[in-house]
């Protein structure tokens, strides 16, 4: 049983790297950095910001990825009218796998992330901060330039955070999209 357990592990943490030396035809690491768009529920206000990755990849086709991202911005008054006296903030700081199908110039996308969120509000220099679990599901597509450089026209995403709202569900659905450059090496 124990001979059974050991191949099992050796496997586990010896199989990816073998994939990673028989097929030298992807890049080992790659780091996104770009806009991001927050679209926040159950508040329904957009904020701003930016998004950045850093995915070392164990095969062609399984990477594993951390992410961070920051958006700011104002909530919505019933007018649709930003408020100006309240700032909000929120970041996330997650990590998981990714998929990807590369082929030729294309690179679509799927992750998995799980992870923290960190949100702040601050009204008249009053400011408060919670933390909260975050998850995402989403992808996109990398369109590449050359051996090095690629595009990221598109990633969007459905993040999921559990902030304490009080007596309301504690659960909050999230849309992020972002969009930038990606490099590699």
């Amino acid at each position: 049983m124990r001979r059974i357990i050991l191949s099992a592990v050796f496997a586990v943490f010896c199989l990816p790297l073998a994939a990673v030396a028989q097929n030298a035809d992807y890049p080992k690491f790659e780091a996104f950095g770009g806009y991001s768009f927050f679209r926040a529920n159950p508040e329904d206000f957009n904020l701003n910001g930016w998004n950045g990755q850093i995915t070392g990849n164990l095969s062609e086709w399984f990477g594993l990825t951390f992410d961070i991202a920051g958006h700011y911005g104002h909530p919505e008054d019933i007018f649709g009218e930003g408020i100006d006296t309240i700032d909000i903030d929120q970041h996330t700081f997650m990590g998981g796998p990714k998929l990807t199908y590369r082929t030729g110039r294309f690179a679509p996308f799927a992750q998995f992330l799980i992870g923290g969120a960190r949100a702040g509000r601050e009204e008249f220099g009053i400011s408060d901060s919670e933390w909260a679990l975050s998850t995402v599901i989403g992808g996109g597509i990398d369109i590449s330039l050359n051996e090095s450089i690629a595009v990221r026209p598109a990633q969007f995403d459905y993040l999921m955070t559990r902030f304490d709202l009080g007596p309301e569900d504690e659960r909050q659905d999230n849309f992020r999209f972002s969009a930038g450059i990606v490099f590699r090496w």
